[in-house]
Order: structure tokens, then sequence, then C-alpha cells
């Protein structure tokens, strides 16, 4: 028999299961405290500011939409009430999904609750559900070590990981930041991001990195260029240093043309985009004129 999976104390326990439309918890309470599932309008919902999912999957979106008209929303969202609209405590997804399936209503629970109980079942529902990539899920447990003055086995204890998956997980975050950014497009695994982490310099982490995605190098295969590495590190950091300086002098050439700051991401060998920033919607409009110009 498979062991039904849970987190921590988990979401039974701070959503309370209910029985009809009041749960066992609330049928203890004064009648003016019972929290009922209601109907709420769509566009009273705003999602959660501290929400630690910060990437939607569109498509998945779309899949649950199509769900939703056939069959409705079977678990009701979870809100608290603010001033003039109602904050998502847990289901921003579905809350998506049902704007997405032009729904003006949706079932919901209203519950009140610290902004720290906000965070926590924000995330352990997105744990329970893999919704998290690993640096959303970093940042999570850096925010609530940092916001409410938690230590890490606290943090553990609360989702019910052990402290070491705690700190092995918010060692991403002292990736390069472009490591991480290939981390959460999927490029790069989370074996890979941690053998890369011994290595200081971001520019190297970034150079291997992009070798691991290029050659699809696993993780055994890694570990063996990071020793490589170590007994040869100066003609390696010299390699990374060329390719750094054609990309500087590219970004330079690319911004006396246009006249604004340019910024080239190399994300494969032949592939990676390029980011042009503006500052105003004018000189957003010199942009397009320029390159409108370039066209004739």
């Amino acid at each position: 028999m498979v062991a039904k999976r849970g987190l921590g104390k988990g979401l039974d326990s701070m959503i309370p299961e209910k029985i009809g439309n009041i749960s066992k918890e609330e049928k203890k309470t004064e009648p003016n405290n019972v929290s009922r599932e209601t109907l709420i309008n769509i566009n009273e919902i705003e999602p959660n500011k501290s929400q630690p999912r910060k990437n939607f999957n569109e498509d998945g979106i779309l899949e649950l939409a199509d769900s939703i008209k056939q069959y409705g929303i079977i678990q009701p969202l979870i809100l608290q009430k603010k001033d003039k609209y109602y904050e998502i405590v847990a289901g921003e997804r579905r809350w998506r999904a049902a704007r997405a399936a032009g729904l003006k209503k949706v079932p919901a629970i209203i519950k009140n609750y610290t902004t720290q109980e906000i965070m926590e079942i924000a995330l352990i529902e997105n744990i329970q559900r893999e919704d998290l990539n690993p640096i959303e899920e970093a940042i999570a447990y850096q925010n609530l070590i940092s916001e409410f003055n938690l230590k890490q086995d606290e943090v553990a204890e609360r989702v019910s990981k052990s402290r070491t998956a705690i700190t092995n997980s918010m060692r991403l975050l002292k990736l390069d930041r472009r490591v991480q950014q290939m981390l959460i497009d999927d490029m790069i695994s989370s074996g890979h991001a941690r053998t890369i982490l011994p290595i200081e310099d971001g520019d190297v982490q970034y150079h291997i990195a992009t070798k691991i995605f290029d050659e699809k190098l696993s993780v055994r295969e890694t570990e063996k260029l990071i020793k490589n590495l170590n007994k040869n590190p100066i003609s390696k950091k010299q390699e990374v240093d060329n390719s750094i300086y054609i990309y500087k002098d590219l970004e330079e050439k690319i911004k006396r043309i246009i006249g604004t700051k340019v910024t080239i991401n190399k994300k494969s060998k032949n592939k990676g985009k390029i980011e042009i920033e503006y500052y105003s919607e004018e000189e957003l409009e010199r942009i397009i004129d320029l390159f409108e110009n370039m066209e004739q």
C-alpha cells in the first residue's frame, strides 16, 4: 500500500478538512466565525505577491481551463479578504485557468491568516504539487528565513524536509545569475548545478553550464570536467575570458548603433538572446523607428 504523501503538518492542518460546506474544526467555533464555501466574483480576486511560484506553464493552464469548462473547479480557492479585494492564499493556478475558461465566479473559502502562514501555505501547496523550479523553491526558503527570522531547521519542519535538503536548495542561490536562469529554463539539472557550486568564479560557472547544455553532459561527466578544471584552472579561465571579451565587444558595437545599453546572453553554442534596455516610452519609440529605418 502506498503511503499518502504529505509535507510537515500539511495543508490539511492549516486549511481544515471540510464536512459539506463547514470544516470539522469550524463546527466547534461560534456561528459568525464559520468559514463556508462561497462563490466570489473572479474580478475581485488578486494573486498573492508573495507567491513563491513565478513561472506558470501556459499550456498547462489552458489544459486545466478545458477541464474546468467540463467539470468546473473541484477544489475551491483559499482566499483572504483585503480592503477592496480578495487575495489568493492557495489556488492561483486554478484562478488563472478559471479566467482562461471564462468563468465569472469561482468557489472559494475565505480564511484569515498571518503573512507568515500565507507564505508557508503557498510554499507547501507548490511543493506538494511539484510546481516550483529549484530556484523558486530556494528563494521561498530564503524569504521565510529572512522575513520571519526562522532557522533552517524550523523551515525544514514546516515543509517536512530535512535540514540538509533546505541547505542544499538554498546553496543554489550562490550560482551566477545566468546559471540560475539556465536551471529555471531546465537547460541544466539541479545535479549539474550542485556540481558547479564549488567554483566561485561566476563566468567560469556559466562557461561550464553552457558546455553541459551544448554537449549534453551527464552529472558524472560534469564532475570529471570539474576535476580537470581544478588541475588546470588558468587555461580554462583564459578560455572563458576570451569569450567574454568577444561578447562585450559586440555589445559595445550594438550600443553605439542603437544608443542604449545592450546585453548579449549566450544560451547555447549557436543560440542566445539580445536584450535592449529603454527607459521611457519615447525612447522605445525611437528604437522602433531606428529599426524601421534600417529596413528601408
